[in-house]
């Protein structure tokens, strides 16, 4: 039969004193003589007492553990922006569990739930690519739990939220390609429920214009996904056009190594004949031939700034009037891939 766990009553028992005294020995409370200190945590040893960290979270009201919700765990930029969020709470003492929502809106709310039924002391979201209404956020918000929405935007939801500033890379992107000779220039979009794709969308739309360049329908194709084969078939369609386009501006790294690949398949010649920038800067992304010219984000710096602004938040019980919109900036690293 296996042995339960050792318990303050059980430790008490023994010693002939009352539960509380164990207790406030095992705290090193003040009222405690150092005598009776020393016999219960001898004791307490011997037995291989363990504390009970959910009834102590729930005494404290404290679990020292945060949720964090991503769409997903595997790419290169949500893995830095947990990396950022770790670096900056282990050192005190906070622990996170991760929720995966795989761009699922349902998924999203249930982890919202779950999370919230284990009292962490708070959440850093990312939303999913299908969530268009903040339902779950607003309970969190109603409940005054303390949240932060980081990359992606709850848009009308009065919250901290810490961004990447989408429009200026995507800007900086789309005007390179203009500067460097190119006139047709194509973009394979992202979800336009996402506000990063939206904006990217728009600073591309902006830089077209603002050179005088037309913006033709038939050089913007909505990818549905953000790894290489969500860039294929868009690609395909771009060269088919009677006048396919001289650059591509792809939605992220992955979509404009699937377009690379197309491209190559095709016998066109990279940056010579058609020139592609992608978004993110994927580790992998210098390796490829030619390696891809792209829009770095500090991922890292925003998981930190992410995770310090949500303690401060729980540090001071979510008492804090102003709310905090931080923007980091973004950096166009110019590869092969580009003229």
């Amino acid at each position: 039969m296996k042995k339960s766990r050792t318990t303050i009553t059980e430790i008490a028992k023994e010693l002939g004193v009352s539960p509380s005294t164990v207790s406030r020995a095992l705290n090193n409370h003040p009222a405690i003589s150092d005598k009776t200190r020393k016999a219960v945590v001898k004791l307490a040893q011997k037995l291989n007492y363990q504390p009970n960290l959910l009834a102590l979270s729930l005494l404290k009201k404290k679990t020292n553990t945060i949720g964090v919700i991503v769409p997903e765990i595997t790419s290169h930029f949500f893995s830095s922006v947990i990396n950022g969020i770790q670096d900056m709470v282990n050192p005190l003492g906070v622990n996170m569990i991760i929720g995966q929502s795989n761009e699922s809106y349902e998924e999203e709310k249930n982890i919202v739930q779950t999370f919230a039924s284990i009292r962490v002391d708070g959440f850093l979201i990312s939303p999913s690519t299908q969530t268009k209404t903040f339902d779950h956020i607003e309970m969190l918000v109603n409940n005054n739990i303390p949240l932060v929405i980081f990359d992606r935007d709850c848009e009308g939801i009065e919250i901290d939220k810490v961004f990447v500033d989408e429009y200026n890379g995507a800007f900086q992107a789309v005007e390179y390609l203009i500067q460097s000779g190119c006139k047709r220039i194509a973009h394979i979009a992202g979800s336009l429920t996402l506000s990063t794709a939206r904006h990217r969308m728009k600073a591309y739309k902006d830089a077209l214009l603002k050179h005088n360049l037309p913006i033709n329908e038939e050089y913007i194709i909505q990818s549905d996904g953000f790894t290489p084969e969500y860039g294929i078939e868009p690609t395909k369609s771009l060269l088919a056009l009677s006048n396919p386009p001289d650059a591509i501006f792809a939605i992220n790294d992955g979509v404009a190594i699937g377009a690379m690949h197309v491209i190559k398949e095709a016998g066109i010649t990279i940056p010579d004949e058609i020139s592609v920038i992608g978004f993110d800067d994927d580790p992998y992304s210098c390796y490829f031939k030619p390696s891809l010219s792209t829009v770095w984000q500090p991922t890292y710096e925003m998981g930190m700034l992410s995770a310090r602004i949500l303690m401060k938040r729980i540090n001071n019980n979510n008492d804090l009037t102003k709310i905090r919109v931080e923007s980091l900036f973004p950096e166009l690293i110019v590869r092969g891939s580009s003229k």
